[in-house]
């Protein structure tokens, strides 16, 4: 195959960032009634000279950029001052990702990730941007060039609408006000705004002053988290729409998701070292659960965290068979998990107390005697509502604990704001680890960490007995500690 070059449409796609910061302009010159002063008009000449930067640097870029795959290998040529040549061998690519941003897919543009086995971005060529067309061959071609045996596997996951009453329970519903508040915020304040000095502003702080505030800030806090629900909802539809998670082949399992940005992670099946079941407690409370997949080769911490999805918040026996299927484990499996030392429950409520719940109560006691008397009152009224509270989290804590042997996995249970399961092929770790601080020691416990090249690297089976640890680790890992056993 010759050297091919990107789509000429690739420079439209980079100047399209011109597009928020000028709407962004344009809206604070309604708002202010044209009044941005000297600030606001610097901002926009330097957006001027950023675009003229940008639009010669994305043509410079066009014209030097060129890919090709050879006999064995994929290769890419960059650079404007500093010429760049990267490849990687055919068969250590390991991932072929199609992603298109809402502005790519409105000029037909696809981005195509191409990775290797390795953890890091480094071993990763990215080609911004193909045709959609060109994107989807050449994503062929390398997979089938990567020596794989397609087969017909079976479609393990597809969107299943009834799920968006899980949207609510997630992150979004009041994270995402703050991303979007403090972005809004910060834009404000680059333009050299004061958005609390505009008059519609102005109007809202005197008009909610001098409402009743028993009223008003419960009114307040249903309209901010109905806003909060909306904008979860409307994630979960962008981010899992046609969302399909199936074996292509015998080789892969791909994800495919997104509206506006669509998304196609594969993940072979040799890299593919386990399962995680995630129950944050909102959604664990709902009846739900999310799963990502344990594998290797899908870039940095950021990218292995977006990739490794491979299925949305759903009901949890959904979940569950989803984390099973993945494996090719049978839906019949049920690992019993051993229970944890009885300290280790106690160690998880004196925790809570000591670094959150006493914490705060002293410092509201301290400003109390310093500033008011009232603060001494919230102080007591806090403590009374927190100190149960904390003792629960403490006991669903260690509710939550266990480790066990699955046949060929390795089970992990531990969190509390998120529960997590993880299941972890046995022949899949590298090498374990031991640790304990004073407190762990003086109580008689040990954390074992099974390291795989995979997921977080590093998987802990929190606060078992320090007796049992060392046991449990070569039981699940024979011959591994067999030198280290021999001299106890």
């Amino acid at each position: 195959m010759s050297w091919q070059k990107l789509d000429r449409r690739t420079v439209a796609v980079h100047c399209a960032w011109l597009a928020a910061p000028l709407a962004s302009f344009v809206l604070t010159l309604l708002a202010t009634g044209g009044d941005v002063g000297l600030r606001g008009w610097l901002t926009l000449a330097g957006i001027t000279v950023g675009f003229l930067v940008i639009t010669v640097y994305g043509v410079a870029r066009l014209t030097t950029t060129r890919y090709r795959i050879s006999a064995s290998t994929f290769e890419l040529r960059t650079g404007v001052l500093h010429r760049r040549r990267r490849s990687i061998a055919l068969e250590r690519v390991r991932n072929v990702d199609l992603t298109a941003s809402p502005v790519h897919r409105l000029f037909g543009l696809v981005v195509l990730r191409a990775g290797t086995a390795a953890s890091d971005g480094g071993t990763e060529l990215v080609l911004d941007a193909l045709s959609k067309a060109e994107a989807h061959r050449l994503r062929e071609e390398l997979l089938a060039r990567a020596d794989r045996t397609h087969a017909d596997d079976p479609v393990i996951a597809t969107m299943n609408w009834k799920w968006l009453r899980y949207a609510p329970l997630t992150f979004w519903v009041f994270g995402g006000l703050l991303i979007v508040g403090g972005g809004a915020a910060r834009l404000l304040n680059g333009l050299g705004v004061k958005w609390w000095e505009l008059g519609f502003a102005k109007e809202a702080f005197s008009a909610f002053g001098h409402s009743a505030l028993w009223l008003t800030i419960p009114l307040l806090a249903l309209g901010l988290t109905l806003l909060g629900v909306i904008g979860a909802i409307a994630v979960y539809v962008e981010t899992w729409w046609s969302y399909r998670l199936e074996w292509t082949d015998a080789e892969t399992l791909q994800v495919r998701r997104g509206l506006f940005t669509t998304r196609l992670v594969s993940i072979e099946r040799r890299r593919l070292r386990g399962s995680k079941l995630r129950e944050p407690l909102l959604l664990r409370a709902g009846g739900g659960a999310l799963v990502d997949a344990v594998a290797g080769g899908l870039g940095n911490e950021e990218e292995t965290r977006r990739r490794s999805s491979v299925l949305p918040p759903s009901p949890r026996t959904e979940a569950s068979r989803v984390a099973l299927d993945v494996l090719g484990l049978p839906q019949d499996t049920a690992p019993v998990l051993r229970a944890h030392p009885a300290v280790a429950r106690r160690r998880r409520i004196v925790r809570g107390f000591v670094f959150v719940t006493l914490p705060v109560t002293f410092v509201l006691l301290l400003l109390g005697f310093l500033l008011t008397s009232v603060l001494v009152h919230v102080a007591w009224i806090f403590f009374v509502i927190a100190a149960p509270i904390t003792a629960w989290l403490g006991l669903d804590a260690y509710r939550n604990l266990g480790h066990g042997i699955s046949g060929a996995h390795l089970v992990i249970r531990s969190g509390v704001f998120s529960r997590d399961t993880v299941f972890l092929q046995r022949e899949g770790i590298l090498s374990w680890s031991f640790g304990s601080n004073p407190f762990s020691r003086r109580a008689g416990l040990v954390t074992a960490t099974a390291a795989v090249a995979a997921g977080e690297q590093g998987y802990r089976v929190r606060d078992l007995a320090a007796t049992d640890a060392v046991d449990f680790a070569q039981t699940v890992t024979p011959d591994f500690l067999t030198e280290f056993l021999a001299s106890r």
